[in-house]
């Protein structure tokens, strides 16, 4: 048997399903006697008849019931993936790409807000450590955290570490009966390592010239998020990001270790893309309302550190560098 011929298949669908060759013409955008035409030719083909005509109505024989229960699904499947190819064609969409503990914990609880000044645009967030390829991937921006200067890219700086050892009110209170600075508590404080944050232990020690002389770490993580969680469950001190766990601060369920080393601030999340994908509104859209967002954030947080009794102290970069070179790679 010959490849069954879609065209007239089509045309039998149309008349199967609407009842009627005129209403299938006018569906289709032809004349009555092309789909009649194309109705004979598919009778051809099968040797069968697929309709009776019955008053002024067509009514499908038993052969042709069974060949419209099939086409009338396969048509229908056609239809609704040619819908949808044509709906995620048109759509508006923002894709962008953050680092989980940012995008868990600082992102996330924020952009419903950007969602709702722009109800019309579809936003996908892929929470990554990996940065984005931009002329393989169809990404619109990283949101990178780092220490910039990413070559042939736009970078614009949006967010800053605010860097102190942090732990939960009880192991603070526990601590503290072995004195009140860094270099008496540390020695006993079970230190939670971040191994994927810029500052880490090593350099914070080295900044502030405090020598353990033995460093261990009972807990590495690499998710900052995890870090926080063990420091406020009372598992130890974690050194991170201030800005991630604000929620924490302001409850009480995280605080200081000790008082007498400033919080280290520096920049270190990026808003990053190539220079033409800036020429997108929305893309320039995101950018101002993430800096904005960014900007309260670290004047609230600033505000509960100081308030806590902290001191803050801008991050030398270039000796951080030094220190720690690998980090920065």
């Amino acid at each position: 048997m010959r490849d069954i011929n879609l065209k007239a298949t089509e045309y039998f669908e149309a008349v199967a399903r609407l009842g009627t060759v005129s209403k299938a013409a006018q569906e289709l955008g032809v004349s009555p006697s092309a789909v009649s035409q194309q109705l004979g030719v598919l009778e051809s083909q099968f040797g069968v008849r697929l309709f009776r005509r019955e008053k002024r109505r067509l009514i499908l024989t038993l052969d042709g019931d069974r060949l419209f229960q099939t086409t009338t699904q396969a048509f229908s499947a056609l239809r609704n993936a040619r819908n949808s190819i044509a709906r995620q064609r048109d759509a508006r969409a923002l894709t962008l790409r953050v680092s989980p503990s940012f995008g868990v914990r600082w992102l996330g609880p924020r952009i419903a807000g950007f969602a709702a000044e722009n109800p019309d645009w579809n936003i996908r967030i892929d929470a990554t450590p990996d940065f984005s390829a931009f002329e393989t991937e169809a990404v619109d921006f990283d949101l990178r955290y780092g220490l910039g200067g990413w070559t042939g890219l736009t970078v614009e700086h949006v967010m800053s570490d605010l860097v102190l050892p942090l732990c939960s009110p009880e192991y603070r209170d526990r601590m503290r009966k072995h004195g009140q600075n860094a270099a008496d508590i540390l020695p006993h404080a079970r230190l939670i390592d971040s191994v994927k944050t810029v500052y880490r232990w090593d350099i914070w020690l080295a900044v502030h010239r405090i020598e353990l002389a033995n460093i261990a770490y009972p807990f590495r993580f690499d998710r900052s998020s995890m870090s926080i969680e063990m420091a406020k469950q009372g598992g130890g001190v974690a050194l991170d990001n201030a800005l991630l766990c604000r929620g924490e601060l302001a409850r009480g369920e995280l605080v200081p270790l000790f008082l007498e080393c400033p919080v280290i601030e520096f920049p270190s999340y990026w808003f990053v893309c190539p220079p033409r994908h800036l020429n997108r509104r929305i893309v320039r859209r995101f950018l101002d309302w993430v800096t904005a967002q960014a900007q309260q954030d670290n004047a609230y947080t600033r505000a509960l550190l100081a308030q806590a009794g902290c001191d803050f102290r801008k991050g030398d970069i270039q000796n951080m560098q030094v220190l720690a070179p690998g980090a920065f790679q």
